[in-house]
């Protein structure tokens, strides 16, 4: 069974920076793509970011472009998003999801808020 278990969240100023980890169990996880999308309250789920992988290549939403940062390390199963300079309309619940599938974990929420 697919397990995929996001932390990291929080209440964060405007301007600060965090680090969502994404626990994976139950498939070969250096072998799935993988994606990070979140939702802010009353929308939809918006993508945010996909690492390859292999060589692991990533792309950006135009939104978080320079400031987040996905990555992953095969050898711990986990993967990782790197937020820098948040601002407000980063609010949002973050999920991991292997790419061509919804999420499955209960996300992680992020507030950015003064």
């Amino acid at each position: 069974e697919v397990q995929l278990v996001e932390s990291g969240g929080g209440l964060v100023q405007p301007g600060g920076s965090l680090r969502l980890s994404c626990a994976a169990s139950g498939f070969t996880f250096s072998s799935a793509a993988m994606k990070w999308v979140r939702q802010a309250p009353g929308k939809g789920f918006e993508w945010v970011s996909t690492i390859n992988s292999g060589r692991g290549s990533t792309t950006y939403a135009d939104s978080v472009k320079g400031r987040f940062t996905i990555s992953r390390d095969n050898a711990k199963n986990t993967l990782y998003l790197q937020m820098n300079s948040l601002k407000p309309e980063d609010t949002a619940r973050y999920y991991c999801a292997i790419i061509g599938r919804s999420p499955s974990g209960q996300g992680t929420q992020v507030t950015v808020s003064s």
